[in-house]
């Protein structure tokens, strides 16, 4: 008889961007995970056309709105202070923070209202690179390393291998 015992991660996970630490929830359950995932890809694909697996024709906005989906997504799975630093916009003029909010819309109309330069920026800034970096860091942690399907009739493809394709005859095919 064979007997495995499971545990449950119960410390949180922590990612380090430029010095700062994000703490991510210890564990995350399958359909918790699965929900937040489909609502990012589904709801970017209904708001902007574009689909966040392929972003190749994505203009400049449409693209904001998806990295701000994108911090939408990994603030939920993040620790309550530290996702709410992660989300923080504020509205800056002249070099100051004039105020802060939680609402890309809230903080935007502010600035319009504020004038004078007055542009809306993340508090926590960081390139999209690391963003990206992120996304592929929690679907790691939370669903084994394969990143969820993007429908159930969709399969994984392939990526070729670097270099140059061999030009010899296979042995299968003898």
């Amino acid at each position: 008889m064979a007997t495995a015992t499971f545990a449950f991660n119960t410390e949180p996970h922590v990612a380090t961007v430029g010095g700062t630490e994000f703490s991510f929830q210890p564990e995350v359950m399958g359909d918790e995970f699965m929900d937040a995932y489909e609502e990012f890809r589904d709801g970017q694909k209904e708001q902007t056309g574009v689909d966040v697996e392929d972003l190749d024709g994505a203009d400049a906005q449409q693209l904001r709105k998806i990295t701000r989906a994108l911090r939408v997504f990994l603030a939920r799975l993040m620790l309550p202070d530290d996702a709410e630093y992660f989300l923080r916009l504020n509205v800056i003029r002249d070099g100051e923070t004039l105020e802060s909010f939680g609402d890309r819309e809230e903080a935007q109309a502010y600035a319009e209202e504020a004038g004078g330069g007055a542009r809306v920026q993340d508090a926590f800034r960081c390139p999209d690179r690391i963003l990206i970096q992120l996304l592929d860091w929690v679907v790691g942690l939370y669903s084994g390393g394969r990143r969820p399907p993007t429908s159930s009739t969709d399969s994984s493809t392939t990526r070729s291998r670097p270099g140059k394709r061999g030009t010899g005859t296979s042995r299968s095919r003898g």
